[in-house]
């Protein structure tokens, strides 16, 4: 491109946007555009995609189809473009939420010239009657905007997405520009074959984020963790990412009683509140974000602190695109992860039922978040590995917590030797999981039918366990000894660098892996005395009070506080009545009841060793947060069948009864006699109660045994609500 239209180009991003000069490869994707050829634009979150298409929509005759995703990211790019131009026309959108005068205005803008860029939702492209008008009208280019939605391997993959090649060939033979935050080698490939657009050429930023501090840490005390953390941050805005709606919900409302500006963003919001939400957040009325995944594509906010996943999401590359909205300024970037592994087991049970293709595609993804949890590796070393990018993590700066507190290390040479022959012997077809059940020795029905277990190598390794092989199948990837087929879903292959390791084995220092399934050192949130664990003297001084009031009283320990309560006394340390019914399963009848000589012994204990109570961080609960245990009381009043109760609230009668037991334990009395009396004569009753009354602990496996199985555990269960409302309360 000769040097008058590069200055036509810099000219123009002057005019229209005010730069005086290009991000990265900004400019030379915009001549390859303008020269008419097909574009794939790889670039991190914040990288300035948007621009690559926009700039050269505004300098083209004609106009520019834009596919994009979102109907709320569709009225966001349009808002930013008209600011860059003086009539409104210059950029539309069409999609469902139009009606039919709007459609018309739209389509008129088209066709008079008027609109550079027309924003499209896939199924609206997909429609005979757009098709047809689109076919009529001068085009410039096309743009697929998070073209990740193509792949069946990318983490938001949309079936309408794999029919874009189809309609472009029948509206116009125009270039092509696809463009994605995250793209594996493997996806970047499925997205070009499938758009047939091989011959594109790619432009790919790096994936380091610099700036961002990653952080995983295990899923305990989550919302305690959460406040505390925010709180911290002062009035910084950040995101806070859930699977469920229903999480959202309720975490947006547990945030606000605790004093922190939050509010909801998900799918089940009607779209005006969506979008007045989303507008609150951008003008900084909102300090935080409680949102499901559909939030923040192409939400253009630079000053994002921090980004909390309150669940691990589904795929690595949902998790990169949704922490790269933090620090798009170059500030600080704080991405914090909350890991549980039964968080990716349920993830795993919403895979049931689909096409056995997309099962393993899903598995295979949900492994690699689990890999990059667990590892003790450099985390963007990790990330960047996982997305084609080599990394020396001397250069992370401890912007990660395996840098920043690095794990143990050991001499590795022989369990990777061992490890990489293993993969050998089993003919490089078998995926992480297995070879470590081969070297431990595990006879599973795959490994004996193939008769594995006859081969020199199995249970070689069964000095270790699963968890250290599979560390070591990761830590070998990340290494370059293995690589991963991805096409058999995740099979081990060697690299040449392997091969040549198993030849001729060099030192290799393997790390200690994380261990969620047990406290890994300090949570984000810990009390300042006794971590989470709570201070164990005075738990000990709170059990042995609880045990001189029984005695005095005449009632079971138990009656007074359950142990969780006690438990959550020495962590929390409340000193007033009021700090008191925060802790758990103490609601104000027995905070009243029972609290004083408690809160006493705390006072004088906190001021007799100096304790410096965290107690802006204690999590007020959120009172009736469903309404549930309100219409629960109140059904229960009118003396309603409690199977009815459950049908209502599309519950089982356990659930229920679960809900009683908790609003029970929390000092409210109830009466459920009604329910009791049609289950259990007065005889058998007064047995029971006579248990729990002479009882030192409301264990039911205990009763149930000292019953010889008489009574089962839903009629003790509702004994003990029956003993505990009329005695403790």
């Amino acid at each position: 491109m000769n040097t008058a239209v590069k200055e036509n180009i810099h000219q123009s991003l002057k005019k229209y946007f005010g730069f005086d000069g290009f991000k990265g490869e900004q400019d030379k994707i915009i001549e390859n555009v303008l020269s008419g050829n097909n574009t794939f634009v790889i670039m991190p979150t914040g990288g300035g995609k948007s621009l690559c298409y926009q700039l050269p929509a505004l300098m083209s005759n004609g106009t520019a189809i834009i596919v994009s995703p979102l109907i709320a990211l569709m009225k966001n790019q349009v808002d930013a473009i008209r600011h860059v131009s003086d009539d409104d026309d210059v950029a539309h959108f069409l999609n469902s939420s139009l009606n039919k005068t709007e459609i018309k205005h739209v389509k008129s803008a088209v066709t008079e010239g008027k609109t550079k860029l027309l924003y499209v939702a896939p199924e609206s492209l997909t429609k005979a009657e757009n098709i047809e008008f689109l076919t009529s009208v001068k085009i410039s280019f096309f743009a697929i905007d998070e073209a990740h939605c193509i792949s069946e391997w990318g983490h938001d993959f949309r079936p309408e997405y794999r029919r874009l090649r189809e309609i472009f060939e029948a509206i116009s033979d125009v270039p092509i520009i696809a463009l994605t935050a995250t793209a594996t080698p493997k996806v970047q490939y499925d997205i070009q074959k499938n758009l047939n657009m091989l011959d594109a050429k790619i432009f790919k930023a790096s994936f380091n984020r610099e700036n961002l501090f990653y952080e995983v840490v295990p899923k305990k005390e989550v919302e305690k963790q959460i406040i505390r953390f925010i709180k911290s941050k002062g009035e910084k805005s950040g995101i806070i990412y859930c699977l469920s709606r229903k999480k959202v919900e309720q975490i947006a409302e547990i945030l606000k009683v605790n004093g922190i500006n939050a509010l909801p963003y998900h799918a089940g919001l009607d779209a005006t509140t969506r979008a007045r939400h989303q507008d609150l957040f951008l003008m900084e009325e909102a300090s935080v974000i409680v949102a499901t995944i559909a939030f923040g594509m192409g939400i253009d906010k630079p000053d994002v602190r921090f980004v909390i996943h309150h669940d691990m999401p589904k795929s690595l590359e949902s998790y990169y695109q949704e922490t790269g909205r933090a620090g798009r300024d170059g500030g600080e970037g704080h991405c914090l992860t909350f890991y549980d592994y039964k968080d990716i087991e349920k993830l795993e049970k919403f895979l049931h039922g689909k096409p056995i293709a997309e099962q393993e595609i899903g598995k295979q993804l949900l492994h690699e978040t689990v890999s990059y949890a667990e590892t003790s590796v450099c985390r963007r070393r990790y990330i960047l590995h996982y997305f084609g990018e080599e990394f020396d993590e001397s250069n992370c700066n401890d912007q990660c917590d395996n840098c920043k507190n690095p794990r143990e290390k050991f001499e590795g040479k022989d369990q990777v030797h061992l490890f990489l022959s293993a993969v050998e012997s089993l003919k490089e077809v078998q995926k992480a999981k297995y070879i470590a059940n081969f070297l431990t020795g595990i006879k599973s029905t795959e490994i004996l039918s193939y008769k594995h277990d006859k081969l020199p190598l199995f249970a070689k390794g069964k000095d270790h366990d699963l968890k250290f092989w599979k560390a070591v199948s990761r830590q070998c990837l990340v290494a370059g000894l293995l690589s991963k087929e991805i096409e058999s879903y995740g099979n081990l292959k060697l690299t040449d660098k392997g091969r040549e390791f198993i030849k001729k084995p060099v030192s290799f220092t393997l790390l200690k892996e994380h261990d969620y399934t047990i406290s890994d050192g300090d949570d984000v949130v810990t009390s300042t005395k006794g971590g989470s664990a709570g201070d164990e003297t005075l738990y000990k001084m709170l059990v042995d009070l609880r045990k001189d009031i029984s005695k005095d009283k005449n009632i079971p320990p138990f009656v007074i506080f359950q142990e969780p309560s006690l438990q959550d006394m020495a962590i929390q340390y409340p000193i007033t009545l009021e700090e008191l019914t925060n802790i758990q399963g103490v609601g104000q009848g027995k905070a009243k009841r029972y609290g004083k000589p408690f809160i006493e012994l705390i006072a004088d204990y906190v001021e007799e060793n100096d304790i410096v109570r965290a107690q802006d961080f204690v999590v007020k609960s959120v009172v009736n947060k469903s309404g549930l245990k309100v219409h629960i009381i109140i059904n229960v009043d009118k003396k309603m069948p409690l199977d009815a109760i459950a049908k209502s609230h599309g519950k089982t009668v356990e659930e229920i009864i679960e809900e009683i037991e908790a609003i029970v334990a929390s000092g409210t009395k109830m009466n459920i006699d009604y329910y009791i009396n049609e289950v259990l004569d007065e005889d058998e009753q007064q047995e029971i109660y006579d248990y729990f009354l002479e009882s030192e602990t409301d264990d039911l496996t205990e009763a149930y045994n000292e019953f010889d199985g008489d009574y089962d555990e839903e009629l003790l269960r509702l004994m003990r609500i029956k003993f505990m409302s009329e005695v403790a309360n």
